[in-house]
């Protein structure tokens, strides 16, 4: 956690103490997806939802998938090779029936894995044009979720806390799931900002556990929308958080 992003959470605690900590919820239910329940308050396109569900996503990593399967997850995730897989996996620009491969760098051998955000300056085979799921802390939408009007877009910014232990972070919408998948998928960086120790994508393991708030700000999204910086995404999401009265007033409505 950045120090920009401490002391926007310590103010907004601070500031909370003032009245907003005993408020009962002044938010209301804008609609439902899969059983969970989207909060809004009014006047604000934010809203934000509570869920125990955790999916781990290895997408937009250099070292996600290998053609030898020993990516940090397991080929079958990016839908290889049975299909599906040119959703997650660059196309061969030489050999569209097959994925491309890495010839340089250090991970050369392995696919380039894609997320739905990217830095569309750069070549399409290149990794760095995607949102490294090991160390950003980002959000995956379900393709339902994403075509419901005023959920957001890809670049958008988020506020993720773990109700078990109070860890938070800042995030952004990077990428899209399954279409009828549930909430709660995310990148191994955003599982390990919230307590998790060693994410391992193939399987789960290591993943924080507990019931986890999302907060997420629609419209938010900077231009270029990526890359950005760490700091600038913790500034963003800081603020807005800041702006619609801090944590306190969230809690009100999910505990």
């Amino acid at each position: 956690m950045s120090r920009y992003w401490s002391l926007v959470c310590a103010v907004t605690v601070y500031l909370s103490s003032f009245g907003i900590a005993s408020a009962a919820c002044d938010a209301n239910v804008w609609r439902e997806y899969a059983g969970i329940k989207l909060w809004k308050f009014a006047g604000s396109d934010a809203y934000f939802y509570a869920t125990p569900q955790m999916d781990i996503d290895a997408d937009g990593a250099p070292n996600a998938y290998h053609p030898k399967d020993i990516g940090i997850d397991a080929l079958g995730n990016a839908g290889f090779p049975n299909g599906g897989w040119k959703n997650v996996l660059v196309v061969d620009p030489d050999d569209p029936s097959r994925p491309f491969v890495q010839t340089s760098g250090d991970f050369a051998g392995y696919f380039v894995s894609k997320t739905s955000l990217q830095d569309k300056t750069l070549p399409a085979t290149d990794p760095s044009r995607y949102v490294d799921a090991r160390v950003v802390s980002y959000i995956v939408f379900p393709g339902a979720f994403f075509a419901i009007k005023g959920t957001g877009d890809y670049g958008d910014f988020a506020v993720v806390r773990n109700l078990s232990n109070d860890k938070q972070s800042s995030a952004i919408v990077a990428d899209g799931g399954p279409q009828n998948a549930p909430l709660g998928e995310v990148s191994v960086g955003l599982a390990e900002s919230l307590g998790g120790s060693h994410v391992n994508p193939r399987n789960g393991a290591g993943k924080p556990r507990g019931t986890f708030v999302y907060l997420i700000f629609p419209k938010s999204k900077a231009n270029p929308a990526w890359p950005i910086a760490q700091g600038q995404m913790d500034q963003q999401a800081g603020n807005r958080l800041a702006a619609l009265g801090g944590w306190e007033r969230i809690m009100a409505c999910v505990q």
